[in-house]
């Protein structure tokens, strides 16, 4: 590589440690180079920053910073930091030796993944992410050429917590920022620069995607374009731009690359084992995909192989398998106090991790579910990490039917990561139908509403032919009606048969009165007769019930003919003194009117009349002289 032969540092023992062998890759913040670690004797990659940002103190100080946070972390699917310094100006970083290439390079030489490969390389970049955030640790520029794949199938993430140290630099504009990676920031980082470990899910997301179909979701003229992109819209399911892909795929895409974070999976390690969930249950068991043999770079110094990319901000290396050690260098005594610190810092970390882990770090707040549709409430809590159970539903006045009514734990609750959210649907306001209270007494009818939790909010009166008086005929609203409960329902009461008047057949002759009575509808009852003084005989003195009196129906009317008046005999008062004869009269019950016809008569009753069968207080004329 013949551009290494100019380059200042080739050749140099930097800090008195690292031998400089050959630069491997040259980006935007910085340059990559192999080396040999004299004091351990293995091959390392050592990243140094241009002297630009060597000479901002700031950035300096955050760098050492980041990267030191960055050497705590410690897993097989991470790539390890040994060490950070300066020497003479030359700010860097000394990383693990990876051979390898890029999945950058991998996506080039192949294009697009299959399903099972995408989610074999995953697997291993979810893992590192989930250990990393675990620590406390955000990587914030998670893309392929920070992924190094190696010839037998090992992934390991780079350059953990160095973006935030470069973002940071006042030297840096913001298109030298987004360069390279505008197309899988988080909105929240374009925004306002905020991130965390769901803008590390974000970036994850769109990586996948990129590997499911061999573009990023979005393309633009400028890298603001794009990140603009990542604000404005929601990125795309991955099978509407490749065929095969798995609907499971797609919803793994859409919860990890939801525009608002607290959608998106907690954290790397949430993301991953739904990951591991979606390959079992598709049964995408597949290898990671090599790299192909003519993607290495050769380091003539080294005389071995290596990759390496120069695109974007943060250049991502790989570097070839060390040759055996040698020279001078090669042959000083090893020292052990590395290997002490490094334990040390080790231990520090496995620590400090425990402590979180069970202090907060096992531990989430159950999501706000109410009121949010089954879809929602299961996404949402795929988000957060956790589990959910349906459990029979439940009536609810304030929440619609179909929807979240009862959570438990309830929101902000604190609850075990991983753990299980009871879910209950509304079913709406509770509601029952009203009974069938007819033909029932009032008392049986209140009953029957209380079984089922309604009222009897007021009664009314009405006449039945068919119902009994004080018997129910209906219920307002009607039987069958759904009510919610412990509403009030009005019981109409029976008052019996509309009462019909019957007609006043008094003094009519009795065939008269039967025929009016009969067409009325009225049964006639049985035929009484009685004398009387005013009502000729034959003639109807009175029924019963009586005229005008209001009754139901067909009632029975009896009714009570007279026989005229009663008759009694005139006694005979002829040849009797006049003062004997009128008393005679009275005392038979007559009137007597005497009346003298003759004067200086004898005084005595020459003639009476009528005489005969007469009614009582018939007036008797008495004729005497």
């Amino acid at each position: 590589m013949d551009t290494t032969l100019s380059d200042p540092l080739v050749d140099r023992l930097l800090d008195g440690r690292y031998a400089i062998e050959a630069r491997l890759a040259r980006g935007g913040m910085a340059s990559v180079y192999l080396a040999t670690d004299v004091r351990l004797e293995r091959r390392v990659a050592v990243k140094v920053m241009h002297p630009a940002l060597a000479e901002d103190p700031e950035f300096v100080a955050r760098f050492n910073r980041e990267a030191r946070a960055a050497a705590r972390l410690s897993h097989p699917d991470a790539v390890s930091v040994y060490d950070q310094g300066s020497d003479d100006g030359h700010v860097f970083l000394v990383m693990e030796f990876v051979a390898g290439s890029t999945l950058r390079e991998v996506l080039r030489q192949r294009g697009k993944l299959s399903p099972g490969e995408a989610v074999a390389v995953m697997d291993h970049v979810l893992a590192a992410l989930a250990a990393a955030h675990a620590a406390g640790l955000v990587h914030r520029d998670v893309k392929p050429e920070n992924v190094l794949v190696t010839a037998d199938g090992r992934v390991k993430v780079a350059d953990f917590g160095l973006a935030r140290a470069i973002t940071g630099s006042t030297l840096t504009t913001d298109d030298s920022v987004l360069l390279g990676t505008a197309a899988y920031l988080a909105p929240e980082q374009v925004r306002d620069g905020a991130a965390d470990a769901r803008s590390d899910v974000y970036s994850a997301g769109v990586m996948l995607f990129e590997l499911l179909t061999g573009t990023p979701p979005y393309q633009g003229d400028t890298p603001m374009a794009v990140a603009y992109r990542h604000m404005s819209d929601d990125v795309p399911a991955p099978s509407s731009r490749a065929r095969g892909i798995p609907a499971e795929l797609d919803a793994l895409v859409a919860d990890a690359t939801a525009r608002d974070p607290h959608r998106r999976p907690a954290d790397g390690g949430v993301l991953h084992r739904r990951l591991e969930e979606v390959r079992d249950r598709l049964g995408l068991h597949a290898a990671v995909p090599a790299p192909a043999t003519d993607l290495t770079v050769q380091v003539p110094r080294a005389g071995a192989t290596g990759a390496a990319t120069t695109s974007g901000t943060q250049t991502t290396t790989a570097l070839p398998p060390a040759p055996p050690a040698g020279g001078d260098d090669a042959r000083r005594p090893r020292r052990r106090w590395p290997f002490v610190l490094a334990l040390v810092v080790l231990l520090a970390a496995v620590a400090g991790v425990a402590g979180w882990w069970l202090a907060a770090g096992r531990y989430t707040h159950a999501p706000s579910l109410l009121g949010l549709t089954a879809q929602q409430a299961e996404q949402k809590l795929h988000a957060e990490g956790l589990h959910w159970r349906f459990l029979p539903r439940v009536y609810s006045d304030s929440i619609r039917e179909d929807l979240v009514a009862v959570q438990t734990p309830k929101a902000g609750e604190r609850v075990g990561n991983g753990a299980t959210v009871a879910l209950r649907l509304s079913k709406g306001p509770e509601q029952v139908p009203v009974p069938d209270v007819s033909g029932k007494t009032v008392k049986q009818a209140r009953a029957a509403l209380a079984a089922v939790h309604l009222t009897v909010d007021k009664k009314k009166s009405a006449y039945s032919d068919t119902v009994a008086a004080g018997h129910v005929i209906r219920t307002e609203p009607s039987s069958g009606t759904r009510l919610h409960v412990d509403t009030g329902v009005t019981l109409v009461v029976s008052k019996g048969v509309r009462p019909v008047r019957v007609p006043d057949v008094t003094g009519m002759p009795l065939n008269k009165a039967e025929q009016q009575l009969t067409r009325a509808g009225f049964t006639l009852g049985p035929i009484t007769r009685h004398y009387n003084d005013s009502i000729r005989d034959g003639s109807v003195i009175a029924t019963s019930p009586g005229g005008n009196a209001l009754v139901a129906p067909g009632a029975t009317v009896s009714i009570d003919v007279s026989k005229g008046p009663h008759l009694y005999q005139v006694p005979d008062v002829t040849g009797m003194k006049i003062g004997d004869a009128i008393k005679a009269i009275q005392n038979a019950g007559f009137k007597a009117d005497p009346k003298q016809i003759f004067p200086a008569g004898p005084g005595k009753v020459v003639r009476e009349t009528p005489t005969g069968m007469q009614p009582r207080g018939t007036t008797i004329e008495l004729d005497y002289f």
